[in-house]
């Protein structure tokens, strides 16, 4: 998380503010090295994790598609929709694949790598309440895809809000540095409380189905050590 914040905000927040000036790098160079920064760390976390994930791809595309429109001098109502867009398509996908043999909501919430998986499907399958661990993930999917809407719904707000000056000019770049750290505060920490929410209704759902305690639930790294 700490990682995340650094190389994916705070530094290209003090690129695009600070060395984004005619006497500096200028609005087009501040840009593309502020962009440098995300770009290179995502790349790093994605070889580092040998896994790739559709959220993952569409941040990569949302890191590349602030650049183009940045680079093309374009104003602030683009931006605006590109930041809504990428979290309100992101719900849209989580809602579709409840249709889906394994639904997406899975490899956020309930995965090996935070729960003891096995060992909850063998009581689940005992209890015949598979079924029910269905529809709790159905209700945990909509929570999630519910804070993403949120997300959307605060990203278009905020770039109207700051994204006053021409695109290309220091004035913008300094505008979206500001967004930057007003989006963390402003946007994540809502969308993160709902991203609780839903591991909270996950986890008290699990424990009501299969009769285990948090603890039990989530030992499957202890386990593997």
């Amino acid at each position: 998380m700490l990682l995340n914040i650094v190389f994916n905000i705070a530094i290209p927040a003090v690129i695009m503010g600070q060395l984004s000036k005619e006497d500096r790098l200028g609005p087009a160079w501040g840009l593309v090295v502020a962009l440098l920064f995300p770009l290179g760390y995502g790349i790093y976390d994605a070889i580092e994790r040998r896994k790739a994930n559709f959220i993952s791809i569409l941040g990569f595309a949302g890191v590349l598609l602030s650049g183009v429109l940045g680079l093309l001098k374009l104003d602030g109502q683009w931006f605006a929709v590109k930041d809504a867009a990428i979290p309100a398509l992101i719900a849209v996908v989580l809602v579709a694949s409840l249709k889906a043999r394994e639904p997406l909501v899975k490899s956020l919430l309930y995965n090996d790598q935070v729960m003891d998986v096995d060992r909850v499907g063998v009581i689940l399958k005992a209890r015949n309440s598979e079924a029910a661990l269905t529809a709790l993930l159905r209700q945990c999917t909509l929570i999630v895809a519910i804070s993403f809407l949120v997300s959307a719904a605060l990203n278009y707000w905020l770039a109207r809000y700051l994204l006053k000056s021409p695109g290309g000019t220091a004035e913008f770049n300094a505008e979206l540095a500001k967004m930057h750290w007003l989006s963390w505060p402003v946007i994540v920490v809502p969308s993160m409380l709902m991203m609780m929410l839903a591991m909270w209704r996950l986890v008290s759902g699990l424990k009501a189905l299969t009769g285990l305690t948090t603890d039990e639930l989530f030992r499957a790294e202890e386990k593997k050590k």
